[in-house]
């Protein structure tokens, strides 16, 4: 027996995966998906999008906007989709299992960086000296060993570094802060490595 659907069929449908939509516009912007056209770009940094939605919450990061507040801690986002993801955090739910083994994690990109360990799988390769990384971003901060970028630079003296780490141990040295202190005599140190280096005296 036909059984007739109540769902609506919509005018546009997509040749490539035949996603159904209500308007001409709306299907021309979800192939440019299947083109991997990008035609909206940022007036600040030129960089290019897929979808004026997309190109919307990039400027956020020029203008400052954060329009989504997270009601548990009080954070401000730039888009709704980061703070779902942020809302984890407070949830405790990771959704995204390692099937080698099992460790869980609250975003895709984590899991997806996480399994390189198990692959041993290195994408990320320097168009300069061929080395090879498992993170985009750790390819970012080598990079900068050839460009001679320091992005970083100290507030104090103005001494500047490849890495924030780098600036944040930097700091240290003009506020004092000493966050590493010896459970054995109670010494304080502004490095992890320093304390470490200072616990072997205590085990000769």
């Amino acid at each position: 027996r036909h059984i007739q659907s109540n769902l609506p069929v919509l005018p546009y449908v997509s040749d490539q995966c035949n996603q159904q939509f209500s308007q001409l516009s709306h299907l021309n912007t979800h192939i440019k998906t299947h083109l991997g056209e990008k035609s909206y770009m940022c007036d600040e940094c030129s960089k290019k999008f897929r979808t004026l939605s997309n190109l919307k919450i990039h400027i956020r990061k020029h203008t400052g906007e954060k329009p989504y507040r997270c009601i548990e801690c009080k954070r401000n986002f730039a888009s709704l989709n980061v703070l779902k993801i942020h809302m984890r955090i407070h949830s405790g739910e990771k959704p995204y299992k390692c099937e080698t083994c099992k460790a869980c994690f609250t975003q895709l990109v984590h899991l997806k960086d996480h399994i390189r360990t198990h692959t041993g799988e290195r994408p990320y390769k320097c168009k300069c000296c061929s080395r090879q990384f498992r993170h985009s971003n750790v390819l970012v901060t080598h990079m900068r060993i050839h460009t001679g970028e320091r992005p970083y630079g100290c507030k104090y003296c103005g001494k500047t570094f490849c890495q924030s780490t780098q600036l944040k141990v930097h700091i240290r040295k003009h506020t004092g802060e000493k966050p590493y202190i010896c459970d054995n005599c109670i010494k304080q140190f502004t490095t992890l490595s320093n304390l470490k280096r200072h616990l072997r005296i205590h085990t000769r």
